[in-house]
């Protein structure tokens, strides 16, 4: 028997002894594997790749809905900004500032429904919902440590760049005065009642609808009039306008910044809406939490 410079046979495992050549299980074993890869470009495989994501795509509505959404809200949203600024080229002048507070007022109703979400989604990354489940924790605790944090994270997301804008753009947000408090409170209450309901739908969808903490909210954004009056939407799209929050508050800061009153009209529909708001929100993410305790849903939901 040669030996060689290993000290072994290359067709046995000295190890065990055991030959892989000659011992039937091993051997069987080898047949079964797959022949490596080839070297040769193969436009059969680049087509297996595809055809996976394509059935994801066709499996999770989610995913297909978001290819075309967000092309269509910026072009809703910069289409109707193009239309105002065409008939009212000189309406920045009047109150310099105002598309800033706007995009600074934005900020907290993004933030606070990303805020909500986020604690909801961590805690699901991380599998830990089913510890969650089984510890003392009841729901409304749990809705309103979310709240808490959600709090938390847009004020210090929005403070620093409201104080950035004084020395850079000469301009703060706080010369509102009290009814900048007033717009911070209705646009945080809107984004938990949105984050809270998104949380709820990914409770019930699982880590597919992920994608609808981001996508919601952004949602309402044409129709909220943000950066235009809600007079420059089509009139069959202002009962849509009307029936959000949103639109009050910015309609309200409008008010303050050019008529230099307060809007005591526009804060109480907020208000009144907000509430009808948040109860469905929260109702729904009680309601969908409970029958996931009750089917075991958290143990299996995680990355």
């Amino acid at each position: 028997m040669p030996i060689f410079a290993t000290g072994a046979r290359p067709d046995v495992d000295t190890r065990r002894g055991i030959s892989p050549v000659t011992h039937p299980v091993l051997a069987a074993q080898a047949e079964a594997l797959p022949p490596p890869p080839s070297p040769r470009f193969s436009f059969r495989r680049v087509g297996a790749i595809v055809q996976r994501h394509i059935y994801l795509l066709r499996g999770s509505w989610t995913r297909l809905a978001e290819l075309a959404y967000w092309p269509m809200v910026n072009v809703l949203i910069w289409g109707f900004i193009s239309r105002f600024f065409y008939d009212h080229s000189d309406w920045v002048s009047k109150a310099a500032g105002v598309l800033l507070g706007a995009v600074l007022l934005w900020d907290v109703l993004f933030r606070s429904n990303l805020g909500t979400s986020l604690s909801f989604l961590e805690e699901m990354w991380s599998r830990n919902l089913g510890h969650l489940a089984v510890s003392p924790l009841t729901s409304i605790e749990w809705v309103v440590a979310m709240l808490t944090m959600s709090l938390i994270r847009t004020l210090l997301g929005m403070v620093p760049s409201a104080l950035a804008a004084i020395p850079l753009y000469h301009y703060s947000i706080f010369a509102m005065g009290p009814p900048l408090l007033l717009f911070f409170a209705n646009l945080m209450i809107t984004g938990w009642a949105f984050g809270l309901g998104v949380s709820a739908l990914v409770l019930r969808y699982g880590q597919g609808a992920e994608s609808l903490a981001w996508v919601v909210i952004v949602a309402i954004a044409p129709f909220s009039g943000i950066y235009y009056p809600v007079s420059t939407l089509p009139d069959w799209l202002r009962p849509v306008a009307w029936a959000l929050p949103p639109s009050h508050v910015f309609e309200g800061m409008r008010a303050v910044m050019f008529e230099h009153r307060l809007p005591l009209d526009e804060l109480g529909y907020a208000a009144g809406l907000n509430l009808i708001y948040l109860a469905a929100g929260c109702g729904l993410f009680l309601y969908v939490n409970y029958v996931a305790r009750v089917r075991g849903l958290f143990l299996g939901m995680g990355e």
